[in-house]
C-alpha cells in the first residue's frame, strides 16, 4: 500500500508548517494563555489558509477535502502546540454537512469556512464520564422549533464560539441540535485548561435550538469520531516534536565534559520514545483512512487508535520530562508545555481505559488477528 502524500497533500502540509513555523511561536502562545487561552486573530489566520473550510463542499465555499487531509493539517498543528480548535471546526463541518437539513448547512457552513463563525460540540456532562448515549439535557418542541433544558461541561472554547452542537434527550431518543450562544437562556463559564487553551461550562435554560438530525446517536458518534482522529494526528505531531526537542537537548546537555546524549542508556530511552512516535503514526494513518468507514467498523477502528494513542502520548511525554530532568517541569521551558498538552489529549474524547474496554466490547470470535 502506498502511504506517499499526494502533491496537493504535502502542500497543504508544508503551508501549514509554515505558519507555525513562522506565525505561532512560542511567545505568541504564551501571549494567547495570558489573555485567555483563545486568540480570535490566529482563529481567522488558519481560516484564511482555508483550513476552515477544509470538509466543506465547494458550494459552501469549502475546500472539499477528506480525513487524509484533516491529518496532515491537525498533525501541523501539533508540533506547534496550537491553541486555537480547528478539530472543533472539522467536527462541526463534517457533522452539519452530513447530516444538517439543506437550509441549515447553507446558513452555518459558508459562514463556518470563511472563518466568521466557530461551532463547537458541546457534548460532556458531569457524572457520565465518556457515554454518549446517556445525556441529561432535553430537548421540548415548541411550535416550528425546539428549546433546550441542561448543562454540558470542558466545552472547547465555549464561551467564544458562536454555537454549539448539543446531543438531547427528546421522546423519541437522542437528537442532536445547533444552539446558538447568544441565544436567550444561554450562560457560559470559560476558564482555561491544563494545556493553556481554553473551556467553559455551559447551561441552556429552555433555550431555542435547530434540530440537526432526529439521529442523534449516529450523527454523536460520528462527530466524536472526527474528533478521536482529529487527537490522534494532532498528538502525533506534539509528539514528533517532542522526541526533537529531548534529542536536542541530550546533545546540547554535558556532563562529566561530554553531551549525555553519548550515554548509551539515555540513547535506548530516546530510541523506545522513536519507537512509540512512529507507532502512534501509523494508527493514526489507520484511524483517518477508516473514518468514512460504516458506522461499526469505524467505531472498533477509532477506538483501537485511540488505545495506542493513549499509551504513546503518556510514554513520549513522561520520558521527555525525566531525561529534561528539572527543566522539564519549568514553565519557561517548552517541553513542559508539550508535556502538559499529551496529557490533556490522552484523555479527550476518551480515555486508554475507556477505549480499551471499546475495543474489548468489539472483539469478535477472530480478536481482529484475521479481520
Amino acid at each position: 500500500m502506498d502511504f506517499d502524500f499526494s502533491d496537493d497533500q504535502t502542500q497543504l502540509r508544508d503551508a501549514v508548517r509554515r505558519w507555525v513555523d513562522k506565525g505561532y511561536g512560542f511567545e505568541r502562545r504564551r501571549a494567547a494563555v495570558a489573555a485567555g487561552g483563545f486568540d480570535r486573530a490566529a482563529y481567522t489566520e488558519l481560516a484564511e489558509l482555508g483550513l476552515a473550510g477544509l470538509y466543506v463542499g465547494d458550494d459552501h465555499g469549502g475546500l472539499a477535502m477528506g480525513p487524509v487531509e484533516g491529518m496532515v493539517v491537525m498533525e501541523e498543528l501539533g508540533r506547534g502546540i496550537v491553541l486555537e480548535p480547528l478539530g472543533q471546526t472539522l467536527i462541526a463541518t463534517g457533522v452539519l454537512g452530513g447530516y444538517a437539513p439543506a437550509a441549515l448547512q447553507a446558513d452555518w457552513l459558508p459562514r463556518l469556512a470563511a472563518g466568521e463563525a466557530l461551532v463547537v460540540l458541546a457534548h460532556q456532562e458531569r457524572g457520565l464520564r465518556y457515554q454518549l448515549g446517556a445525556a441529561h439535557t432535553r430537548a421540548t418542541a415548541q411550535g416550528d422549533g425546539w428549546t433546550v433544558s441542561g448543562a454540558k461541561s470542558v466545552v472547547p472554547a465555549g464561551d467564544q464560539a458562536d454555537a454549539f452542537l448539543v446531543p438531547a434527550q427528546t421522546p423519541q431518543g437522542l437528537a442532536l441540535f445547533l444552539v446558538e450562544r447568544q441565544a436567550d437562556g444561554v450562560r457560559t463559564d470559560g476558564y482555561l485548561t491544563q494545556d493553556g487553551s481554553r473551556a467553559a461550562e455551559v447551561r441552556f435554560d429552555n433555550a431555542p435550538a435547530q434540530l440537526v438530525s432526529a439521529d442523534g446517536q449516529t450523527a454523536l458518534e460520528h462527530a466524536v469520531d472526527i474528533g478521536i482522529a482529529g487527537v490522534c494526528a494532532e498528538a502525533v505531531g506534539v509528539m514528533d516534536q517532542t522526541v526533537a526537542l529531548t534529542a536536542d537537548y541530550l546533545n546540547t546537555r554535558k556532563q562529566f565534559g561530554v553531551a549525555i546524549g553519548s550515554f548509551q542508556a539515555l540513547r535506548h530511552r530516546l530510541a523506545d520514545m522513536k519507537m512509540q512516535l512512529e507507532l502512534a503514526r501509523s494508527m493514526s494513518y489507520y484511524a483517518s483512512l477508516k473514518l468514512n468507514t460504516p458506522t461499526a467498523e469505524r467505531r472498533q477502528a477509532l477506538a483501537r487508535a485511540k488505545v495506542q494513542l493513549g499509551q504513546s502520548m503518556r510514554f513520549v511525554g513522561q520520558q521527555a520530562v525525566q531525561l529534561h530532568g528539572g527543566i522539564g517541569v519549568t514553565d519557561e521551558y517548552i517541553v513542559s508545555h508539550y508535556f502538559k498538552k499529551l496529557t490533556q489529549l490522552e484523555m479527550t474524547f476518551g480515555d486508554t481505559l475507556h477505549h480499551l474496554g471499546e475495543v474489548s466490547a468489539r472483539m469478535q470470535d477472530t480478536a481482529g488477528v484475521f479481520a
